[in-house]
């Protein structure tokens, strides 16, 4: 793991900044200590303990499941590894759509224990309220708009969103919303490249992009898919930068075949 100093931290300031100098955002999942202190080493400059942690780590479907005491608990691993990048916490489905209260008191119990310098939440003017509540509260929020995972069985599956001139009006009007409320950067995930690009000249924050093409301020995608881990999902947004899961099922037949054969342990390797 790299060693950085104090200034050299990731800061929603400077995330903020960096719209301004016109250098691109970094940003990946993480959901552990030891793929996330190499995504940090490496330099990322924004680490997601997203709730595809559902998926990912789970083995779910679908991102409802995942709760608060999880994504506390894996938060924690991915902030003792981050010694440069920003880390954000999902807020689960559940744990800021009931009410104000509780949605708050959630994101100020994520912060507590978790360590996270920041959440993230799905929606627009309907959680209007509560972003605004989080901000005044002194909690980063990081707001996320076009296909919302926790809302899948609304939308009746994962398909490009705002494709219609209607949802994407709402969705350039929810973004300006919260960029006003004061997100310190948005996701925009799964919408027209174009729309994307139009949403990132009208506000003030900086956008990351997931399948929203190249005109946002920066990238994020899901660590096990691009580094080729997870074989069975491949959507047109994703590059695979590696092919691990060839890597690793080698590994694992080459560790069966020497513990079979006797190969291993060796002498060297004995005590």
């Amino acid at each position: 793991m790299s060693v950085h100093t104090q200034s050299s931290r990731m800061t929603t300031a400077k995330v903020r900044q960096a719209k301004q100098t016109g250098e691109k955002l970094t940003m990946l999942t993480s959901y552990d200590f030891t793929l996330a202190s190499l995504v940090d080493a490496a330099g990322v400059d924004m680490i997601l303990v997203g709730d595809s942690a559902s998926n990912v780590v789970c083995g779910n479907q679908y991102t409802l499941p995942i709760t608060v005491d999880e994504m506390i608990f894996l938060t924690k691993g991915v902030v003792r590894a981050a010694q440069h990048a920003l880390v954000i916490c999902d807020m689960p489905f559940g744990s800021y759509q009931i009410n104000e209260d509780d949605a708050v008191r959630n994101a100020v119990r994520i912060m507590k224990e978790s360590g996270a310098d920041a959440v993230k939440l799905e929606g627009g003017a309907d959680i209007l309220p509560i972003i605004r509540h989080m901000i005044a509260a002194g909690i980063p929020v990081c707001g996320h708009l076009g296909l919302t995972p926790q809302s899948v069985n609304q939308f009746g599956g994962y398909g490009l969103r705002a494709k219609e001139e209607a949802e994407a009006e709402k969705l350039l009007a929810d973004a300006k919303l919260l960029d006003e409320a004061g997100c310190f950067c948005i996701v925009l995930e799964k919408i027209p490249a174009a729309l994307a690009a139009k949403v990132t000249a009208a506000v003030t924050c900086p956008t990351i992009g997931i399948g929203a093409g190249n005109g946002t301020d920066g990238q994020v995608l899901v660590l096990h898919d691009m580094l080729g881990l997870n074989t069975g999902f491949k959507p047109k947004f994703l590059r695979h930068f590696a092919q691990l899961a060839d890597e690793v099922t080698a590994a694992v037949e080459d560790y069966i075949a020497a513990v079979k054969d006797s190969s291993f342990p060796s002498a060297e390797e004995s005590y």
